[in-house]
């Protein structure tokens, strides 16, 4: 006997919506839509900060050689995040150099927060400041997949959110 009616499509329906939640908040979604291209603009950020010290104030230079080598690390750390999910099994290091520290004051999500805080502040510095536009025809499409990926699967985490609680 087959169970079909509206209750069995609301079972049905919240597998799926559950299948779809499980992915958002997999380490992979994550990695890829959120912690890579948090480490581009970094990077980039980086790339930019030792252009301008190149021609400006040698501190500048010296801090974007230390945000480039932060980038690294958390590119690094963000694709040995995938590997562990694909290999279904659980990380033991977080996304990030900043959540890392945060993990020794058992509190990695407030830190991550605060890395989330700094790359925003990052990506404001780029636009306010006008450097964007020193980003070579190489590095901008970096920069716009970057921009691309995170602010469309922001969109759409919210809209399943806003379509799961209605």
């Amino acid at each position: 006997m087959t169970a079909t009616g509206p209750e069995t499509t609301v079972v049905l329906s919240k597998r799926g919506s559950d299948a779809l939640q499980q992915f958002f908040q997999r380490p992979l979604f994550l990695s890829l839509t959120i912690g890579i291209p948090f480490c581009i603009f970094k990077l980039l950020f980086g790339i930019t900060l030792v252009q301008v010290g190149s021609t400006g104030p040698v501190p500048v230079a010296y801090f974007g050689w230390l945000v480039i080598c932060w980038s690294i690390l958390d590119l690094g750390m963000n694709l040995g995040r995938q590997v562990f999910d694909l290999l279904d099994r659980p990380a033991p290091f977080e996304y990030c150099t900043i959540a890392q520290i945060g993990r020794y004051f058992h509190r990695p999500m407030a830190f991550l927060a605060v890395d989330t805080l700094l790359t925003f502040t990052i990506i404001c510095t780029m636009l306010w400041s006008g450097w964007i536009t020193l980003l070579t025809r190489v590095e901008l499409p970096f920069w716009y997949a970057a921009t691309t990926l995170n602010l469309i699967s922001l969109s759409l985490v919210v809209l399943y959110h806003e379509i799961r609680n209605s």
